[in-house]
């Protein structure tokens, strides 16, 4: 049985808590340590993206693709039909990572440059790397897995808090026909 990743972030983030008590934040050394931990970390991150888009760039891989994405919640839309090709959903999936990661650094520069929290640097310095390890794009390109059952695209979106988010994302035969039906259907993305 494996764990799940929300649980082991809750573990990291209420062990880290502790251990931050602990850390003498006050001297200018340990602060600036924790620091180029950080940027380390989100260095690291960087270098696997700019990885990963090398290998989508490379293999090319221009495979048609076809699913239902569901509508916006609480919208009222109908779910679209989407047709792409497996090279421009992995660049999606990584353009939607490197914004993810971009949001990341800047709430945190806000958070410790403009209000001075310290603590959540040592936190942030693991999480997204955690999760930039346990992504579905680095399992493929960068494990070499294959992609299928889990890993076959398109890819769940991992849900909000507590798994809450919007609907699946659909790519059996039955959605994708209802779509093309009502009208829905045949958006390409660019």
């Amino acid at each position: 049985m494996a764990v799940s990743p929300q649980i082991t972030n809750m573990v990291i983030i209420l062990g880290m808590m502790q251990v931050s008590k602990k850390i003498p934040f006050d001297d200018p050394q340990v602060l600036m340590g924790v620091r180029a931990l950080y940027i380390v970390s989100n260095v690291i991150i960087l270098g696997i993206y700019l990885y990963i888009q090398q290998q989508i760039n490379r293999k090319k891989d221009l495979t048609m693709l076809k699913y239902v994405e569901p509508a916006p919640l609480g919208s009222g839309e109908d779910p679209k039909l989407v047709t792409t090709t497996i090279q421009e959903y992995d660049t999606s999936q990584l353009k939607s990572l490197f914004k993810s990661q971009l949001m990341g650094v800047g709430m945190m520069g806000v958070m410790h440059l403009y209000f001075k929290y310290t603590n959540p640097l040592l936190i942030q310095s693991i999480i997204p790397l955690k999760g930039a390890f346990e992504g579905n794009l680095i399992k493929v390109h960068l494990f070499g897995k294959p992609a299928s059952g889990d890993l076959k695209r398109p890819w769940k979106a991992a849900g909000g808090m507590m798994g809450m988010g919007a609907g699946e994302v659909k790519s059996d035969r039955a959605s994708i026909e209802a779509a093309e039906k009502s009208g829905r259907g045949g958006a390409k993305e660019e």
